[in-house]
């Protein structure tokens, strides 16, 4: 079993040779806690401004501080899905079979850096940051970046 308790994600390895891997880098020095990533992602995911459906989440650490959570790609959700349901793309990004998710809440309880979500009242299953970006281009500070290594 793979195990991600660190910021930087685990390397994916392409079968092709070489490492492939796409993740949303965070600084939280830079986040000012506007919230326009949340707002952005629960918009562009949810058609609703609503940080609860966002994938990325910030949260005041003290008064001048805040700590952005998005999923770092790290693969530990892949091995605790019993239905197979989560695999990676050919970026590395961590993506969800919804057809295959019966909604155990497994990649939700053992992600060691609690970055995938589930809200019952808009979607069976439960979301976490694809590294789509959208975040990225609306942030007014820079504290967000698409990495590719």
């Amino acid at each position: 079993m793979r195990t991600c308790v660190s910021s930087t994600p685990y390397r994916f390895y392409h079968q092709q040779g070489g490492i492939i891997l796409k993740w949303l880098k965070v600084d939280p020095d830079k986040c000012v806690g506007c919230g326009t990533c949340m707002e952005t992602c629960s918009t562009t995911w949810f058609k609703e401004n609503n940080p609860a459906l966002s994938r990325i989440q910030v949260t005041k650490k003290d008064e001048d501080h805040y700590d952005l959570n998005a999923c770092n790609q790290c693969g530990t959700c892949i091995d605790m899905c019993p239905v197979g349901a989560l695999a990676r793309d050919g970026n590395g990004i961590i993506r969800m079979d919804e057809k295959k998710c019966v909604g155990c809440l497994m990649c939700v309880g053992f992600c060691p850096t609690k970055s995938f979500f589930y809200h019952a009242a808009k979607r069976p299953e439960p979301f976490k940051c694809i590294a789509c970006g959208l975040c990225v281009k609306k942030c007014p500070v820079e504290a967000l970046e698409i990495v590719t290594e």
